[in-house]
């Protein structure tokens, strides 16, 4: 996000107040800095000063350390570096966890068990660094759970908890399934870390909404401080469910100067140990395809439904009256379903038949690992850690896919099932786009007059704002037109509509070589993303596993490694920072090359 850019839509528009949202510029002490001094708007949040304590990983364990929270050994300052990470990495032991100091959702963050892959692992974390800062820390990962706490302040001193959320079903460090409160039944050790929060909170006068996240196992009673995330988080609404408040209300209350016994939280109770009766779970719809590693499914949502009912919430930006397309630049989710009742059976029973209900078409999505999760033994016995999932990936897509069958055949049987489907396709049959046009494209546009002699005259365009995207058959957009004898930009809303134009045609002109993936000598990327870099050339000798290149997906930066060895007979003409597609070859071996040479790297 460009600071200076939104600083100068807030003076022109006079805006008196910004909500940064979930993502980077929400733990950022310079944005709102700037904010504040260079356009007189409140950035709704913590403030700068709480926001350098707190949303740089290594100054909130260093205010941790002085709250006398456990934490777990770590690097005091943050590197740039492979050879500072291997240094400290060895003092430590494996395994380590490698981490942005300003990361967030997953990203920056490696998990390395052996020394072999910390270099690799190194680059991929500085890169996916805004700040382009990491640091090491032992990692904390079999057996543990992840417990955050919902903590509100009003800068006086004054601090509350919303008990906690657990939050172990993740992948690659994202969260997938939320859940308040925890299911662990030892309420006097959740109630220790619940006390290690507010105590932190405390010790800065925390401003605003926040949630200090922990590690802990209560198998042998410890905990272990992690990061505060100094912003409204993804899954508030469990906290919401269970208390029940508007955070969001009382975020903007305390921003305008309210003291805590003057919002919603006078209702609630204080005590940690006096658990709310109802249970609340969290479900993240994303455009994934989980059968191929979890890739960001790009494209259309062609049509959806999304479950109602009793205790089910839904928040999503899907909608029915406009066209949803999911591109590379920004986050897959696609609705969170919240489901929320007396007790822990109720809510699973639920989440199972609110997960029946959900359908999307035109991009592919991770229900099916949603289902087998809810519907698994050992998330209904709370047996979960931080590794669970991934430790299960295996069996869960197997019985996931075969419980997506099950409730397919089964829709089949009933005489509406075919007439619901029509109308589901019925809400979007106009939209029929295969080219992705986005706000920021471009073109330069050369015309000339048959006549012979005539000057060719340059004109560019520029969309500022997609509003429909069904080309060729119909597109419109607000743009910027330049014409040689215009002074500057101009704004226009273009408008095509009734094109005999091919898409298909469009779409292949760009594509780079396809790649077979059943070719024993292909290296084929498995998912659309921007190349970032090709690290082999023609000529090279590669080993099996080595990374041939390195792909980013919603700024996280995603390793393709070759499945043999040998000679490295041809490279993709790609260039660094150019989207490629799904199924793009971006290297192919020699054939006479490949036995000897992969015995010999061997």
């Amino acid at each position: 996000m460009d600071i200076s850019a939104l600083i100068g839509i807030v003076k022109q528009h006079a805006i008196d107040a910004v909500h940064p949202g979930y993502g980077f510029l929400s733990e950022s002490a310079d944005f709102t800095w700037r904010m504040w001094n260079e356009a007189g708007a409140v950035v709704i949040g913590p403030g700068w000063d709480i926001l350098s304590k707190t949303g740089d990983k290594l100054a909130a364990k260093l205010l941790a350390q002085q709250c006398g929270v456990p934490t777990l050994s770590a690097m005091d300052k943050p590197t740039a570096t492979v050879e500072e990470a291997r240094r400290f990495a060895k003092k430590i032991g494996f395994p380590i966890m490698l981490k942005a100091v300003d990361g967030g959702g997953g990203k920056g963050i490696r998990l390395v068990r052996q020394e072999s892959d910390l270099e690799s692992a190194t680059k991929r974390s500085i890169a996916e660094s805004p700040s382009r800062q990491i640091f090491v820390e032992k990692a904390a990962v079999d057996g543990f759970r992840h417990i955050e706490v919902q903590i509100i302040g009003d800068g006086s001193g004054q601090v509350r908890h919303l008990w906690e959320r657990e939050c172990s079903i993740q992948r690659r460090y994202q969260k997938i399934v939320e859940l308040a409160p925890s299911t662990i039944s030892d309420r006097q050790f959740i109630g220790k870390i619940i006390e290690a929060a507010m105590r932190m909170a405390q010790q800065i006068r925390y401003l605003s909404l926040g949630t200090f996240e922990f590690l802990a196992n209560a198998d042998r009673g410890e905990f272990f401080f992690l990061e505060v995330n100094p912003r409204l988080q993804v899954e508030h609404t469990v906290t919401e469910c269970i208390a029940p408040v508007d955070l969001v209300r009382i975020q903007l209350e305390i921003a305008q100067g309210a003291k805590l016994a003057e919002t919603e939280l006078r209702h609630v109770s204080p005590d940690a140990t006096q658990v709310p009766k109802l249970k609340s779970i969290q479900l993240r719809l994303t455009a994934e395809n989980v059968q191929k590693d979890w890739t960001l499914s790009i494209g259309r949502v062609e049509a959806f439904s999304l479950p109602t009912g009793h205790g089910v919430r839904v928040d999503t930006h899907l909608d029915h009256r406009q066209t949803t397309v999911v591109g590379a630049d920004f986050d897959s989710l696609l609705a969170k379903i919240i489901i929320t009742g007396e007790s822990q059976q109720v809510v699973l029973s639920k989440c199972r038949r609110a997960l029946e209900d959900t359908r999307i078409k035109g991009v592919k999505t991770n229900l099916d690992i949603l289902r087998a999760i809810v519907a698994h033994e050992d998330f209904e016995r709370s047996l979960c850690d931080t590794s669970w999932l991934e430790t299960h990936m295996d069996s869960l897509l197997a019985s996931g896919f075969d419980i997506s069958r099950s409730i397919t055949r089964r829709e089949e049987t009933f005489p509406f099932a075919k007439e619901e489907e029509q109308s589901l396709a019925s809400l979007t049959n106009t939209s029929n786009s295969a080219v992705m046009l986005r706000k920021g494209d471009a073109w330069a546009l050369k015309l000339a007059s048959p006549s012979q002699g005539a000057a060719e005259e340059t004109h560019h365009i520029k969309l500022t704002r997609v509003i429909r995207n069904e080309f060729p058959s119909s597109f419109k957009a607000d743009i910027e037109y330049s014409h040689p004898h215009f002074q500057g930009p101009k704004a226009f809303t273009l408008q095509a509509t009734n094109t005999n134009a091919s898409s298909t045609s469009i779409m292949a002109a760009g594509k780079h070589r396809r790649g077979d993936v059943n070719n024993p000598l292909h290296v084929v990327v498995p998912f659309p993303g921007k190349l970032v870099e090709l690290e082999v050339d023609e000529g090279d000798e590669i080993r099996p596993g080595q990374v041939v290149c390195v792909v980013q997906q919603m700024k996280m930066e995603l390793e393709i490694r070759a499945n043999r060895g040998g000679r490295v007979k041809w490279v993709t003409d790609a260039l660094d920072g150019e989207d490629i597609a799904e199924g793009t070859l971006v290297v192919e071996l020699e054939e006479s090359h490949r036995v000897e040479k992969t015995k010999a790297l061997l």
